[in-house]
């Protein structure tokens, strides 16, 4: 039985100050009683000699100097672990919320997790079918990748992440067993309530971990939440082999949390008032996706961030896009003319696709059409600019050719309905016939043996008849 103190010598915030404490260790779980019988957990942040700080999970209101025990648990927090989470809703420190009382644990965990050994890294092959175009072609979601999505306020990623969750798939012929964990930080009621909705009407919930942290939650919560999700996720993949896609939104409330826990131990600020260490706590999070020797299963990590101001240089974007594999990048402006869902295609990428695609895993023509859509699109842009100056009309024909290619383009490919689900032949054909509308001469980075399997002038009369702009 652990060491119990009675009274506390400090009392600041959602912290707590006990002196003259023998044996804590970092990280360590604390139970604390409250005089009226009701009892607390925190975690010891900071050690000074004897003197321990504690983080309270449910904050400290009510809370007495002189009668409040507290008791070190001598271990980390711990997340109960069963498949019997798949289905379940949790708040952000893992505690059952949906009212179909507690799991029983196969095991426990520590939330923090282990260090994944560099060597016993498998490279990721393979990916995660997400039924929106953009995504499947231009930017793939490998299994075992992490690829952030940078969005700005009032932007659509709430609906994009719903639409990722009852999509997402394995492909058509995999028989592994495929999962998600759904991460929500710092929501509104509304917010938390439309993402239980539309789980449950869709009747993906019974696939889905969820884990809900509101925004008025107490902020060590917040910070506790993406670690419990990952927790989930590593246990269902590395002890039950299956594909686990963790979604994480909203990463910027959970760095804003970090930077209000960090202002109020006193610790000196970096950039924009961030800790100096929130690119290893990002690390830390960010480097639990990935496949590993003797598990056939896989974490693969979607996390959504805000950018503040849109501002891509931001320290929250910034020290994502240094950690992950790419970025999928929202645009105001696609937006605001109607564009759904507004993937700004040009900044966005995925390194790790160019070994996760093509015969074996998507089609034979697949990385082609990648880089050419990409290629004619960045050529849009320039014709876009040019007109701009001298007015359409006087465009060479090549430039009006582009010109209709990019209204094709975000009309059809980019723009796709909430609950459309396209299959990834029909994403390639797709891009098929769009690259018909452009001169044959134009397609420099396809290969002459796909241009005369695939290209035909016609295919791209009857897909103008078809398209809508």
């Amino acid at each position: 039985m652990g060491l119990q103190y009675i009274g506390l010598n400090e009392i600041n915030g959602s912290l707590i100050v006990l002196d003259d404490v023998k044996s804590a260790s970092f990280d360590e779980l604390v139970e604390i009683r409250l005089a009226n019988g009701s009892s607390r957990l925190g975690r010891v942040v900071e050690l000074m000699g004897q003197k321990a700080v504690i983080q309270v999970f449910e904050g400290t209101n009510e809370m007495s100097l002189s009668n409040t025990t507290t008791k070190f648990t001598g271990k980390p927090m711990e997340l109960p672990l069963s498949k019997e989470m798949l289905g379940r809703i949790f708040n952000g420190a893992g505690k059952p919320i949906d009212d179909l009382g507690e799991i029983i644990p196969d095991k426990y965990a520590d939330i923090n997790g282990k260090p994944i050994n560099p060597v016993s890294r498998v490279y990721p092959r393979n990916y995660i079918k997400t039924g929106i175009s953009s995504i499947d072609a231009l930017m793939t979601l490998i299994r075992g990748q992490k690829l952030p999505i940078f969005s700005d306020a009032g932007l659509s990623h709430n609906k994009l992440a719903v639409q990722i969750v009852r999509q997402a798939k394995l492909a058509d012929n995999a028989n592994e067993e495929f999962g998600i964990v759904f991460a929500a930080m710092g929501v509104t009621n509304d917010v938390a309530d439309y993402f239980k909705a539309k789980f449950e009407e869709s009747g993906v919930l019974e696939r889905v971990v969820m884990f809900t942290n509101l925004s008025n939650d107490p902020i060590i919560e917040r910070i506790l939440t993406p670690r419990c999700a990952l927790t989930a996720a590593e246990y269902l993949a590395y002890e039950h082999n299956m594909h686990i896609l963790v979604i994480l939104t909203d990463m910027t409330s959970y760095a804003e949390a970090v930077r209000e826990f960090s202002s109020s131990k006193g610790e000196i600020p970096g950039r924009k008032g961030f800790p100096g260490y929130l690119y290893s706590d990002f690390a830390s999070l960010y480097e639990r996706a990935g496949v590993i020797e003797n598990s056939s299963g896989s974490v693969t990590q979607l996390p959504i961030l805000t950018m503040p101001n849109g501002d891509i240089t931001h320290p929250i974007p910034d020290l994502t896009g240094y950690i992950t594999e790419g970025q999928i990048v929202l645009d105001k402006l696609l937006a605001q003319s109607g564009v759904y869902p507004p993937i700004a295609i040009l900044p966005s990428l995925s390194r790790l696709m160019k070994d996760g695609i093509g015969e074996n895993y998507t089609r034979a023509d697949h990385s082609a059409v990648a880089n050419q859509l990409f290629a004619c699109y960045a050529k849009v842009s320039d014709a876009r600019a040019l007109a701009s100056v001298i007015g359409e009309e006087e465009l060479s024909p090549a430039d009006k050719s582009y010109m209709e290619f990019g209204r094709f383009f975000e009309a059809n490919f980019i723009a796709q309905g909430e609950n459309e689900d396209r299959s990834i032949d029909q994403t390639l054909d797709l891009g098929w016939d769009l690259l018909c509308l452009l001169p044959k001469e134009e397609l420099d980075r396809i290969d002459s043996d796909l241009l005369n399997k695939f290209y035909d002038p016609s295919r791209a009369e009857k897909f103008k008849k078809q398209a809508t702009l």
